[in-house]
């Protein structure tokens, strides 16, 4: 338990409180008509036909095609599990598979929907395997090792492999955004979510950095609280707890 002490929110009398709750309704609800309105324009977005044949390696080494991921559903959702060289699994990935990934009940209501959940990884299998075992994780997780598709995805930026990309930015437009040139490798934050008919697969969508957000189900429930994500990039009041993201 923390016994820090931080600053309370403004105390006012019940009827203050009331009148700015009610003025953060009114936008809550704009916010939700508006989340709404953009997905039914993701339901609407058109879709691109996956031409290679990605083989990918599943548990036991066993070799499937992209299209065997889905397990006879229609719909794919895949995450890209980031693996860096020097840490190995991802803090962030782990987070999120330790907390919705990883959960049978998650995943049935999903499959219930015709939609299929899997985690792909550039690690070899054998090392997928071994951090399965460690943290007790069942989700499936297949290895994209030897193939193009994370480089393919923009997923690994890797220039020798392909042409630097990221959130549809090319390594310029993410130079002239901030980002440092020697930072543009290695894995970063990517899922992507197909359709199949039949024997053919289609590209629907793919989000970015932010754009998991709020498929991280913590953060949905802190952004409710006082103190929100306690994290150091939130616009809190002065003295509100705050640490580094990654830290």
């Amino acid at each position: 338990m923390n016994t820090q002490t931080f600053p309370l929110p403004r105390v006012v009398s019940r009827e203050e409180w009331l009148k700015a709750r009610k003025e953060l309704l009114a936008e809550e609800k704009a916010l939700t008509r508006a989340r709404d309105a953009l997905a039914a324009k993701r339901r609407r977005l058109p879709v691109v036909k996956v031409e290679k044949d990605y083989v990918l390696t599943a548990a036991g080494g066993r070799r499937v095609r992209l299209v065997e991921l889905f397990e006879g559903r229609r719909q794919l959702y895949l995450h890209h599990f980031m693996w860096n060289d020097e840490r190995g699994h991802c803090m962030g990935c782990t987070a999120a598979a330790d907390t919705s990934f990883d959960n049978p009940k998650m995943r049935a209501a999903l499959a219930e929907k015709d939609v299929t959940f899997v985690a792909v990884s550039r690690a070899p299998i054998a090392a997928i395997e071994a951090t399965q075992r460690e943290k007790g994780w069942t989700f499936p997780w297949y290895s994209s090792e030897g193939s193009n598709f994370n480089y393919d995805f923009h997923v690994t930026l890797d220039e020798a492999k392909a042409p630097i990309e990221y959130n549809y930015r090319n390594k310029a437009e993410l130079i002239a955004a901030g980002i440092k040139e020697e930072d543009l490798k290695g894995d970063w934050t990517v899922n992507s979510v197909f359709v199949r008919d039949g024997e053919t697969v289609y590209h629907t969508y793919s989000a970015f950095a932010r754009g998991l957000d709020h498929l991280f189900l913590p953060a949905s429930f802190l952004d409710l609280t006082p103190y929100g994500r306690q994290e150091d990039w939130e616009d809190s009041p002065e003295g509100w707890p705050q640490r580094p993201t990654y830290g």
